[in-house]
């Protein structure tokens, strides 16, 4: 047996309920270091960035893990579900944040920005493509739609990590490297899906 079987086998008794426990950990500890100026100068702002800074994070793991299947065999199918869960937690904590404590519940100033931000723009487009995917998040929704239905449906995940990092790339000002290697990297995994991996020769 080698040494990703393994591993597969050791994963496939992992339980997965608690990597929602696990996932969530980082919330408590923010709104702590934003009610302690740990978060710097402008609290609101920092909790906001990095809650969308994990929810993309997120979202790229998940991306990852047909690859990882496809090209070592490493398999982390089960915990998919979970990962895509934890990320649209994150981007609706990330909104509200934004929508509650930043902008203050002021909806017409929301709706002015939505359409004369592009980074917000492409931010909501990609909050969108997750919502039937949380939605459908379900083998009930699996069953009803149809294995086939459902896995079309949930290439949106391909759209939705790619807004989130135009949104990032979008967001900052000037010019720096972080959002543009979550950029390559969201490129170089959306690139790598479209790849077949190599049969071994005879």
């Amino acid at each position: 047996m080698s040494s990703v079987d393994r591993i597969n086998s050791a994963l496939r008794r992992v339980p997965t309920w608690p990597l929602y426990i696990l996932g969530l950990l980082p919330v408590p500890w923010l709104l702590y270091q934003a009610q302690t100026g740990g978060l710097g100068r402008e609290p609101i702002k920092a909790l906001e960035h990095e809650l969308g800074l994990l929810a993309l994070q997120l979202l790229i793991v998940g991306l990852t893990i047909t690859p990882l299947r496809r090209f070592v065999g490493l398999n982390l199918i089960k915990f998919r579900r979970i990962i895509g869960l934890l990320a649209f937690t994150y981007v609706v904590l990330h909104l509200s944040v934004w929508v509650v404590l930043d902008m203050s519940l002021l909806w017409n100033q929301m709706w002015a920005d939505i359409w004369k931000r592009p980074y917000i723009t492409v931010g909501m487009a990609g909050f969108l493509a997750l919502l039937p995917l949380a939605i459908t998040s379900n083998n009930l929704s699996v069953r009803k739609m149809g294995a086939a239905a459902w896995r079309r449906l949930h290439k949106l995940t391909y759209f939705a990590v790619l807004a989130g990092g135009v949104h990032y790339l979008w967001l900052v000002k000037g010019f720096q490297i972080e959002p543009i290697l979550y950029m390559a990297v969201i490129c170089g995994l959306l690139m790598l899906r479209l790849r077949k991996p190599q049969r071994a020769m005879a």
